[in-house]
């Protein structure tokens, strides 16, 4: 199971081409959920090298960041900046959760959406532009990529309901025991911790981790609240979010 978890998790989250698992069930799902920090050690590297190559060549920090943004959406085949965006655009479509839901399933990006596509995207480089003038930048910033996928067994800890029974997160969604969630958040944690040390101070950092719960568990609430449940995009929306709200508490340090 946990080979199956860790194919299902790595071709989910990341671009990076592996076999099919032999076995997708919601045990296999949960189990991926819970892997996601490490499972998208592939992005972690390239954003590491990303900033390293950035320093050693003299690129600006803003460009720099700007660089890791766009590796990380060429990485993930922008599936979770899709989701940001169809998630926006659901919560503003209407007042009727079917119709939220097929602006989320079927619309083309709306204001909502490519507004909140723009704010997040600013906001991470932001951060990632104070943060890459730190000496031990390059790991860091590797840290808190794995760190901010945590929310993915957050978001899928048994419990939060599906807003539909079908689509790429019907399957994810409710599939993490409360143990397997605790158990990623503390690794994001500790990795977290790390990160802030590196930079001066583990606090920002902390503080940040838990910032993050807080904004990813408010979504969660709208989410349930407004459409009855979450879905796969809402997963996206939170990996983007959870990412930068950690890149703005290390840009604190």
């Amino acid at each position: 199971m946990l080979h199956d978890a860790w194919l299902l998790a790595t071709g989910t989250l990341t671009a990076v081409r592996v076999p099919p698992p032999t076995r997708v069930d919601r045990s296999v799902a949960g189990l991926a959920m819970v892997l996601a920090p490490l499972a998208v050690l592939p992005l972690a590297v390239v954003a590491a090298v990303v900033v390293l190559v950035g320093d050693r060549i003299g690129l600006p920090p803003l460009a720099t960041a700007y660089v890791v943004v766009l590796a990380l959406a060429l990485g993930t085949r922008a599936l979770h900046w899709d989701g940001l965006a169809d998630t926006a655009d659901g919560l503003t479509a209407s007042y009727s959760a079917e119709r939220s839901l097929e602006v989320m399933r079927t619309g083309p990006v709306g204001p909502a959406g490519v507004v909140a596509v723009v704010l997040v995207t600013g906001l991470q480089a932001a951060g990632l532009a104070a943060v890459v003038r730190h000496e031990h930048a390059w790991w860091v910033v590797a840290l808190l990529v794995c760190a901010s996928r945590a929310c993915l067994a957050l978001a899928c800890v048994r419990g939060v309901p599906s807003a539909r029974p079908d689509g790429l997160g019907a399957s994810f969604i409710g599939a993490v025991p409360v143990v397997g969630a605790a158990a990623a958040l503390l690794v994001a944690a500790v990795a977290v911790a790390f990160a802030g040390r590196a930079l001066g101070s583990a606090w920002p950092t902390t503080i940040g981790l838990v910032v993050m719960v807080a904004v990813v568990l408010a979504l969660l609430v709208r989410c349930v609240r407004r459409l009855g449940g979450i879905t796969g995009d809402v997963l996206g929306a939170a990996v983007e979010i959870s990412f930068a709200a950690l890149v703005l508490a290390a840009a604190t340090v």
